[in-house]
Parts: structure tokens; sequence; C-alpha cells
């Protein structure tokens, strides 16, 4: 069942390069928000280059405003498939409902990658 939140498909090779670019960060030095609160301040306080967006949250409404603000802050986002994998990504041994870029280390070239 597709989530109301979920506005579009991100296609399966987007998913892997986004945590791709989330690991990089990770491992690079890079500044990663993890979470729904930390990725919603990150957006709000224009920090947030990109923001991946678990399709799997429940309840819904925890990630329901995301998709919105991204769009009025003009800050890229997509879906990835499992929290888990997002999580995981990130470096938490739990799922993520969200996870921000702020800073993306040695991810930049990828980041670009994924914007072209």
């Amino acid at each position: 069942m597709v989530k109301s939140y979920v506005k579009f498909s991100t296609p399966a090779s987007v998913q892997a390069k986004v945590l791709q670019a989330i690991e990089t960060a990770r491992n690079s030095g890079g500044s990663l928000r993890k979470g729904t609160n930390e990725a919603t301040k990150a957006i709000e306080r224009g920090d947030a280059k990109l923001v991946a967006i678990a399709e799997d949250v429940d309840p819904e409404e925890v990630a329901m405003h995301l998709p919105g603000l991204c769009t009025d802050k003009r800050v890229p986002f997509c879906y990835i498939s499992s929290k888990r994998d997002l999580g995981k990504a990130a470096g938490i041994g739990v799922g993520s409902a969200a996870i921000a870029i702020a800073s993306p280390g040695n991810a930049e070239a990828l980041l670009k990658e994924i914007f072209s």
C-alpha cells in the first residue's frame, strides 16, 4: 500500500545513489540530520542539501509534512523504500523515517550526479 505522503516514485537506481551519498557523507566528515525532527529543523533553517524520506513510515503522519516543507523551502527530496535501509546508510542501528544531508563532505559529486 502506498502511503499518502509519497507523491512520486523514486527509481531504484536513484535510491541506491542517494543511500551511497548518505554513507559517503557520513564516512567523510559530512553532516547528516537523522530522524524526522532533525530533518525538519535542517529544512527550516536552510541547511538541508537533500532529504531522503522512507516510504514505509508508520504512522504516516510522522513524515506527512516533509514533502510539502521541502517543496516550500526548495529543498530536493526523494523517497527510499525502507526506513531500515535509510538508517543503515546513516550509520544507526535502527530505521529512520528521514535523513537530511546538511554537509555532503566527499558526496558532493554524487549529489551533482543525482540532481542532473
